[in-house]
């Protein structure tokens, strides 16, 4: 067998994983694996400006493919740079693997330049973190971190590489070598039957579709279901897009944050959920009794101990949601179980149709839910969506109509600030064709705006809707419990940061937007604009600096920032 150096079958395994990009900053102790990367010449390589930014491409490249997403980094604070980022991707279940680069070993234990126990450090916030030891379990160590990425509920590795491991040679032969295989989880029939039993005894079932809908790419296996069974479907901040938003059957979101009015009514008359692949997010459910109420819950999960996390269910079944799915599908054929309840499919269509909120508010200073409007009307069903953490998020989980699974990504659990524009980095690789747009507030948007730098080098282009209040929106919100709005604004001379011309200054474009007749046209040019220069483009939108968020700590008690037409509905 062939004796090559160690970090040139680390790269061709990366290739053998179907990794065609991967985004770092090189640093003395990696050197070895970007020497592999320049010989071997198959991979594409981002230089970032921040590890963290690594983080996040690698993240959006991952939710976009399916696959694992690589992020590389040095030693010492490129690897404590990352944390964030592998944090991030637990908390979302995204496949994701950090490589880091290490002191000598034989000097770990005598505090050497930038030498950390990155392992440790990163324990608590990946599915495995591991050092390599010898040079020939590199290869292994390699192919189980890949398998670990992607089995049960995906997430996070990190594997950390000493440089005089990376130095060393091996004997590995590409040609004989493969991916691990990884085992699917199926569900178990009998309780496959039971839970169809529970839905077709229920008056009122709901289906709530979770992360775990997108992740196991089973959106079609979702709508056949729902429509067998002339089910409704709901979904959560995660499965957004798990089930087009102008399906028939389509009920909404519920939470005490981001939700719509009529998805909180529907699930409070529903007298049964089947959740598929759902955490029960503390801002999904809000108050648990109220959330739990009388109905029965039916929870699928691929993760076992996600099962009663929350609140004990009166099913629990553990498999992957795409088998459960179709094992439920083919239960209901077999029984020649089909569509019925024809009065509850109509009841929520009802309370979609008249519990909304409204989107063209006129007047200056602009409204947020304006700022939906148009972009609803002006990017196309394939458009892919990121977004990150602030009133604007909530309000694009509130107002933003998605009909793809994929296409709407947010960090939905961790919420970083900055996460916008590298994900959207890592979106448009993985999605060269496509468009991207990443919905942005003024706070977040300086938080790692330094990758933009990125996208300028590698020409790499997407639009950013800046929602501006001047505010740390969502803190503010959330001071009025305690009576203050201590330190949470940020407005300075007359509109404080310029933020077109911090795009200017990395070579970008942009424009700031103040009428909302102006919104349209603006969304427009940037199109043509991130086309013709091949770069990002930020639409700045200064709206109502005060401006507020439908909320609660129940979702029976939601209060309205705005009035809201009254519900013209007959009763249940």
């Amino acid at each position: 067998m062939p004796k090559i150096p160690t970090m040139r079958a680390v790269v061709e395994i990366l290739r053998s994983e179907g990794v065609d990009t991967v985004f770092g900053c090189p640093g003395a102790a990696i050197l070895p694996l970007y020497k592999a990367l320049e010989q071997d010449g198959s991979i594409e390589h981002l230089v970032v400006r921040h590890e963290e930014g690594a983080t996040h491409m690698a993240d959006g490249w991952a939710r976009t493919t399916g696959n694992v997403g690589v992020a590389i980094g040095t030693s010492g604070p490129a690897g404590t740079n990352m944390i964030t980022g592998l944090y991030t991707a637990l908390a979302d279940s995204i496949p994701m693997l950090c490589i880091t680069g290490q002191a000598v070993s034989t000097k770990l234990h005598q505090e050497a330049f930038q030498a950390v126990d990155i392992v440790e450090i990163a324990r608590p916030v990946t599915k495995w973190a591991v050092q390599i030891k010898e040079a020939a379990q590199a290869p292994w160590i390699l192919r189980e971190a890949f398998r670990i990425a992607r089995s049960g509920r995906p997430g996070p590795v990190l594997v950390d590489i000493p440089l005089d491991i990376a130095q060393q040679h091996i004997e590995w032969d590409a040609a004989i070598d493969a991916p691990l295989p990884v085992a699917f989880v199926e569900p178990h029939l009998p309780r496959v039957e039971r839970a169809l039993d529970m839905v077709l005894a229920a008056e009122r079932p709901l289906i709530l579709a979770g992360g775990g809908v997108i992740l196991s790419e089973a959106s079609d296996d979702l709508v056949a279901l729902a429509e067998h069974l002339n089910v409704p479907v709901q979904v959560t901040l995660m499965g957004k897009g798990s089930i087009p938003e102008n399906h028939r059957l389509f009920a909404g979101m519920t939470g005490v944050q981001t939700h719509q009015r009529y998805g909180n009514a529907s699930f409070l008359e529903a007298d049964l959920v089947l959740a598929v692949g759902a955490r029960f997010g503390d801002r999904h459910t809000g108050q648990l009794d109220v959330y739990r109420g009388d109905r029965m819950f039916i929870h699928v999960d691929i993760e076992p101990t996600q099962i009663g996390k929350v609140f004990g269910p009166d099913l629990g079944v553990v498999s992957d949601a795409k088998l459960f799915l179709r094992a439920m599908l083919g239960a209901a054929r077999r029984r020649k179980a089909g569509a019925a309840r024809e009065s509850w499919a109509a009841r929520v269509a009802e309370l979609r149709r008249t519990l909304t909120r409204p989107l063209d508010l006129p007047g200056v200073p602009i409204k947020p839910n304006r700022v939906f409007k148009d972009i609803n009307e002006t990017f196309g069903s394939d458009t892919y969506f990121v977004t990150a953490i602030g009133l604007y998020q909530i309000w694009s989980g509130q107002f933003q109509e998605t009909f793809l699974p994929r296409h709407y990504q947010v960090c939905g659990q961790a919420g970083p600030l900055g996460w916008e524009i590298p994900a959207a980095i890592g979106v448009k690789k993985a999605r060269p064709d496509a468009e991207v747009v990443g919905v942005v507030g003024d706070y977040s948007f300086q938080f790692l705006v330094e990758e933009l730098a990125v996208a300028a080098q590698y020409d790499i282009p997407f639009v950013l809707v800046m929602l501006n209040n001047e505010y740390l929106g969502l803190i503010r919100h959330a001071a009025r419990g305690y009576e203050m709005n201590y330190q949470v604004d940020i407005h300075y001379d007359e509109f404080g940061t310029d933020n077109v011309k911090i795009m200017e200054a990395y070579g970008c474009s942009g424009r700031r937007v103040t009428e909302p007749e102006e919104i349209r046209s603006a969304l427009e040019w940037a199109r043509k604009e991130a086309a013709r220069t091949s770069r990002p483009v930020l639409v700045e939108v200064m709206i109502e600096r005060e401006a507020g968020i439908a909320a609660g700590v129940r979702i029976d008690r939601i209060t309205e920032p705005v009035p809201v037409p009254a519900p013209a509905i007959s009763a249940p």
